[in-house]
């Protein structure tokens, strides 16, 4: 797929996210738009993937460690072709398969149930040691939020994993800067991120704009070169990218667009995809 379709296919990842947070009352827009160009690329472009064959033991796999962000995942799968996009409206719904964090049961293309931060890391970690003990050639992503990189856990799976020196291991810090709370370096900085990751043995690629194909493609490129180390990258977005009241604004973390501003977003993107 070329860049100008990656962008087009990105616009319309953000336009199931709003639907389904929107039609939920409930969700995580910010954090999902601001990683929408790397659902986008992994599911379009980098990973070994059949929505027809969801279970192939020879798949790639994913994990959303930061699993508040499943409008994001669930927006991309639609649109791959592993369930129905109007399925998105019924996010979070009593009854719906699509709950408010990723369930690995009933949800067709999701690898690993997630959502208590700092857990979905550790799982991928034992998903790459898995393939390498049976001799499998597939590879393992996880995205991790740059407020969820404050839970220790997370550093006890990335010293495994340098230990283990996995190279079929690609973990992407979508660093947009904000939690919750406000500013991650007001919260509880992570900072330097790269650096930490270089002491726990990763080869660590910086992206200077996670919301570029360009720049997601090079890193990736990078990644599946790297021969005697698991992979970092950290890749600096926009919280709320692509919709103007919502970017680098922090209360946009988990609250849903009313109906007045869901017309606006939605405006907005339209437009973006002409």
């Amino acid at each position: 797929m070329d860049k100008l379709k990656l962008q087009q296919m990105a616009n319309e990842v953000r336009k199931g996210i709003l639907t389904g947070v929107h039609a939920a009352k409930a969700g995580h827009p910010g954090g999902s738009l601001s990683a929408a160009e790397l659902f986008t690329y992994l599911y379009f472009e980098e990973m070994n993937i059949d929505p027809a064959d969801p279970k192939n033991p020879q798949r790639d796999r994913f994990v959303l460690s930061k699993g508040h962000t499943a409008p994001g995942l669930y927006a991309a799968l639609a649109n791959r072709g592993f369930f129905p996009v109007e399925d998105l409206k019924t996010l979070r719904h009593v009854g719906s398969y699509l709950q408010g964090h990723p369930d690995m049961k009933h949800i067709p293309g999701v690898d690993m149930s997630s959502g208590s931060l700092g857990q979905g890391v550790s799982a991928a970690v034992g998903m790459a040691i898995a393939a390498k003990l049976d001799g499998a050639s597939y590879r393992v992503y996880s995205l991790l939020g740059d407020g969820e990189i404050q839970e220790g856990q997370v550093w006890e799976a990335a010293m495994l994993a340098g230990h283990r020196k996995l190279n079929n291991l690609v973990l992407i810090v979508d660093n947009n800067g904000l939690q919750i709370d406000g500013k991650i370096e007001d919260v509880c900085s992570p900072y330097p991120i790269d650096e930490k990751f270089r002491a726990f043995n990763f080869h660590v690629i910086n992206v200077a704009d996670g919301n570029d194909f360009d720049q997601l493609k090079a890193a990736f490129d990078e990644a599946r070169t790297v021969e005697d180390k698991p992979v970092a990258i950290v890749m600096k977005t926009v919280k709320g990218k692509g919709v103007s009241f919502m970017e680098n604004n922090a209360g946009w973390h988990g609250k849903a667009p009313n109906d007045e501003e869901f017309a606006i977003a939605m405006a907005e993107l339209n437009k973006e995809g002409v």
